[in-house]
């Protein structure tokens, strides 16, 4: 009984032993796959395919049975024709521009496949937002442009302010007729508690080296050189944002459309902010019977603090930059 009781033991050592290194291998497989996980997922949807089954179902319907067979030995024809492609991709943007993560790989995905013969759709909606991620998000359309790969921006709602600086890079820029179009200007603003503070024996210290370190503060007090050295930089800002739409569609007149306004579809294209009035479905439609059309989107993965909490902590800090100091196109 003695025998049996310490065998019982030993195996409960033993069983022990082989859990907890199954559970350290485990964690070590975890940790090392994860290491080799990307950050997002590439996905490739044939919008060509999903447009030709819809159409035959229609034709199905519409069409005699001999006339149907007919229509579909045409249309067999057709797909084995070698057709050059048109990658399709969007861009939803937000005031940091944040989607521009997505559009980088996206970009580098179709680079790495894609001729002259090919094309690229953006579609784009975009209101602006901070000059550095807008800035960044143009440059990466430009790296399309550097390969020779045609590029054709449509925007069935809004491509403003720094969204305006992404479309301009366009070779052919298309509108809705309503979409809003333009706002090429820059704009800062910030709110100043100093007077709340004294008024509550609230003293506030700032330290900086270089004299204008910091132009412009949300609790000190503001001065007049201040204040006219940030206006300096803002107009050098916006000097920079017009050479930069005059040189990707030196068409304009950029003088009488830098005013910071913004323009509908009809009258975007009378100031040649626009090449054509067109819905990116009506340039999509057109583009089937000539086109391979592939949706190219590169999707970010979120962690489980970005599922559970990080949301609540992005939202405080997003409204904590705002008081900041910022330009925004």
């Amino acid at each position: 009984m003695a025998f049996l009781y310490e065998y019982g033991i030993f195996l409960a050592k033993v069983a022990t032993l082989v859990v907890a290194l199954a559970i350290v291998v485990a964690i070590m497989a975890g940790a090392a796959m994860k290491t080799r996980q990307r950050k997002g997922q590439l996905s490739i949807t044939d919008l060509s395919e999903e447009y030709q089954h819809n159409q035959q179902l229609l034709q199905q319907q519409l069409m005699d049975k001999k006339a149907f067979k007919k229509w579909q030995k045409a249309q067999s024809a057709v797909k084995k024709q070698q057709q050059p492609t048109l990658f399709v991709i969007d861009f939803n943007g937000s005031m940091d521009a944040k989607e521009t993560d997505a559009l980088r790989e996206e970009i580098s995905a179709i680079l790495a496949v894609a001729t002259s013969k090919d094309e690229v759709l953006l579609k784009l909606e975009s209101g602006g937002g901070v000059v550095h991620g807008y800035g960044l998000a143009a440059s990466q359309l430009a790296r399309l442009k550097q390969q020779k790969i045609p590029l054709t921006i449509a925007v069935d709602k809004v491509a403003a302010s720094g969204g305006y600086m992404m479309a301009c890079v366009a070779d052919k820029l298309l509108a809705a007729p309503f979409a809003i179009i333009g706002s090429i200007g820059v704009i800062a603003q910030i709110p100043n508690f100093n007077k709340l503070l004294k008024k509550n024996d609230v003293d506030f210290e700032q330290f900086t080296a270089g004299e204008f370190k910091r132009t412009v503060t949300l609790f000190g007090e503001n001065t007049a050189k201040g204040r006219e050295k940030f206006q300096q930089e803002l107009e050098e800002t916006h000097v920079l944002f017009k050479d930069f739409v005059s040189q990707q569609r030196p068409v304009l007149d950029i003088d009488r459309v830098a005013t910071g306004e913004h323009w509908f579809g009809y009258q975007a294209l009378a100031l040649a902010l626009v090449d054509q009035l067109q819905t990116s479905d009506d340039y999509l439609c057109s583009m089937f019977a000539e086109r391979k059309v592939l949706q190219v989107k590169f999707q970010l993965k979120k962690g489980l603090a970005d599922k559970l909490g990080a949301g609540g902590a992005s939202f405080a800090s997003g409204i904590w930059q705002n008081l900041q100091q910022r330009r925004w196109w």
